[in-house]
């Protein structure tokens, strides 16, 4: 069973920062995809962030320069600070991963974390 886990959502204003984790827990083999995905008020679910393989990063267009994202492998751990945040970045963040459960299982798995939610507010 694998768990993700996020935690650093909340109110802000316009300007203001915020810094969110994704924490990956239980059987995991390797994490090969770890990302943040949001969902906007009334929108679909969209890219934000993700490290596809290796140290290969990729910004939405709307977040690049603003917001970064990192990882702790040790830790099975990745963040998203979140800077100059805008009232459009507001919605339900989700982090996201890809991962192996075993050495023996090839195969790979999507995980989602249960959801965090920013506002900003203008």
């Amino acid at each position: 069973q694998v768990q993700l886990v996020e935690s650093g959502g909340g109110l802000v204003q316009a300007g203001g920062s915020l810094r969110l984790s994704c924490v990956a827990s239980g059987s995991i083999f390797s994490i090969n995809r770890m990302g943040w995905y949001r969902v906007p008020p009334g929108k679909q679910r969209e890219l934000v962030a993700v490290f596809s393989s290796g140290t290969t990063s990729n910004y939405a267009d709307s977040v690049k320069g603003r917001f970064t994202i990192s990882r702790d492998n040790a830790k099975n751990t990745w963040y998203l600070q979140m800077n100059s945040l805008k009232p459009e970045d507001t919605g339900v963040y989700y982090c996201h991963a890809l991962l192996r459960t075993s050495r023996l299982n090839y195969r790979d798995y999507d995980y989602w974390g249960q959801g965090t939610r920013v506002t900003v507010s203008s």
